[in-house]
């Protein structure tokens, strides 16, 4: 797993976060799965509007330089193809479990995910892709993943019911950020599956007791 751009940059908050992907540092799984976010919860927009006009304003204030070869430069922007622009979805069709974003990434719907049993209760389908681990996770009502923490970044999108860990709760449309500050075991709530969209540039370490940690795989 080659690194990238979660590896060098400090992601502890939504905020933080937020500000990579208006600025277009993050890789493309962990940018889809902040587009992803925005669809599920389209009023914390807000803050990506505000960051894209501060963005704006710093870049009026770059002083202007020379552009070497202008001539060369404008004669290849107008010989080239116009650029189509994605359309931008900012609802989700009815019932769609899947955001648009994640769909188009993924290249498939909800119902057809490949799922693979990792652990009794826990199904997992995943890939790389961009220099991250990219997975899909279903985690049956009440069962608890093993107490972890993480050699990298972790980020996390509810897309279908919440699970609960030392820092709260997590329902659809959250993003959980986890790193190596970060010890926690998550239980799925007890009413339905937690399905959810994780981005990671690490490894997992397992932590808690050996009781625990036996307990906790067998489910």
């Amino acid at each position: 797993m080659t690194e990238t751009d979660m590896v060098h940059e400090q992601i502890d908050t939504i905020d933080a976060l937020m500000a990579l992907y208006v600025a277009g540092s993050l890789p493309e799984p962990a940018r889809v799965l902040v587009q992803s976010h925005l669809e599920m919860k389209p009023d914390n927009r807000s803050l990506v509007n505000s960051l894209e006009l501060l963005a704006g304003e710093a870049l009026e204030g770059v002083p202007e330089a020379a552009i070497a070869d202008r001539d060369g430069r404008l004669a290849a922007i107008f010989s080239s193809a116009s650029p189509v622009k994605a359309p931008q979805t900012t609802t989700r069709p009815e019932n769609a479990l899947f955001p648009q974003a994640l769909r188009s990434l993924l290249g498939f719907e909800a119902e057809d995910v490949p799922w693979r049993r990792r652990l009794p209760g826990f199904r997992e389908y995943s890939l790389d892709m961009d220099g991250c681990e990219v997975s899909l996770m279903w985690i049956r009502p009440g069962r608890a993943l093993p107490a972890h923490t993480h050699k990298g970044v972790e980020l996390i999108l509810i897309l279908d019911g919440a699970f609960k860990d030392e820092r709260g709760r997590f329902g659809p449309g959250d993003i959980s950020i986890a790193d190596e500050t970060v010890h926690h075991r998550p239980v799925a709530e007890k009413d339905r599956p937690c399905v959810a969209f994780a981005v990671s540039d690490g490894p997992v370490k397992l932590t808690g007791s050996f009781r625990q940690m036996i307990g906790d795989l067998i489910g």
